[in-house]
């Protein structure tokens, strides 16, 4: 659907990941967005669906975890790829009691007439505003954040104006090395990909040393992801490591291994090494 590209197009800078594969984002992401007189906080979470296994329950519980307290609801959808499940979510989600936007995404590749189909097949009555946008190319965003901005109530600024997101560089980095990952693999591996960050080290004030592990469930799946000689592992981590050094403004000397970890998407233990379910404090 594009909902982690909006997200950094409306940001103004990358803090999620993105690929072709759905279900890409498994965190609530933050970002924020400063412009002179107001702040907009945006939480880009995982994309509701019907959960299946535990990861995919804890995303949906971060996805209406997120609706607690929030002022206003941007629902993305793509444009020529508005199946039941999505008409289903986008009427569902107008019955929320706060602002609900639509926008469909991919406008500019879409005819009139798709657009027209799409919009005829959906449940828009109590959305307050449907924008055609493309957050690739940047279409329509300043009109989205301003039917955005015009439904946010007066409040204090919760972030100084020189951050953009409550990511810890650590998860940022595993999340880079993910998504290099999603966009090289293929078939049924990416879904089953996970990265654990082992350690962070500055060796000089110009060189930072990084240890990976990035975890598959069956052991085909390992033999993909390092590839013929190491070459596909190769590959995932120069685009990675090209990424991280962007993110950290240093050198970096990337380490990745690559471990079988059976079914650890059901596994409780292994979410939590991972990082995707966290301790109440």
């Amino acid at each position: 659907m594009g909902k982690s590209t909006l997200t950094n197009a409306l940001v103004g800078e990358k803090i999620a990941i993105v690929s072709d594969k759905p279900q890409t984002t498994r965190n609530r992401i933050l970002g924020v967005l400063n412009v002179p007189g107001g702040q907009m906080v945006f939480l880009d979470t995982p994309g509701l669906t019907h959960p299946r296994g535990k990861l995919g329950a804890y995303m949906q519980a971060q996805a209406f975890d997120a609706l607690d307290g929030a002022d206003a609801l941007l629902i993305v959808a793509a444009a020529g790829q508005i199946g039941p499940q999505d008409r289903d979510i986008i009427s569902r989600m107008g019955k929320r009691k706060l602002p609900k936007i639509l926008a469909i995404n991919k406008a500019d590749a879409a005819s009139r007439e798709t657009l027209a189909r799409d919009l005829a097949s959906l449940d828009v009555s109590s959305y307050d505003d449907v924008i055609p946008i493309s957050a690739l190319r940047g279409d329509n965003l300043e009109p989205l954040k301003a039917m955005l901005f015009a439904r946010m109530p007066e409040g204090p600024k919760y972030f100084p104006d020189d951050m953009i997101t409550d990511q810890p560089e650590r998860i940022m980095c595993a999340e880079i090395i993910r998504e290099k990952a999603l966009q090289n693999l293929r078939e049924e591996v990416p879904h089953g990909v996970g990265v654990e960050m082992q350690r962070i080290e500055a060796v000089s004030d110009a060189l930072t040393e990084i240890h990976a592990t990035v975890y598959v469930e069956r052991s085909a799946h390992k033999s993909i992801v390092i590839g013929k000689r190491g070459s596909m592992l190769g590959k995932i981590g120069t685009a990675a490591r090209m990424d991280i050094e962007r993110l950290l403004g240093v050198h970096v000397a990337l380490k990745l291994w690559v471990k079988v970890r059976e079914d650890w998407r059901n596994r409780a233990d292994d979410l939590r090494t991972l990082g995707y379910i966290r301790e109440k404090g």
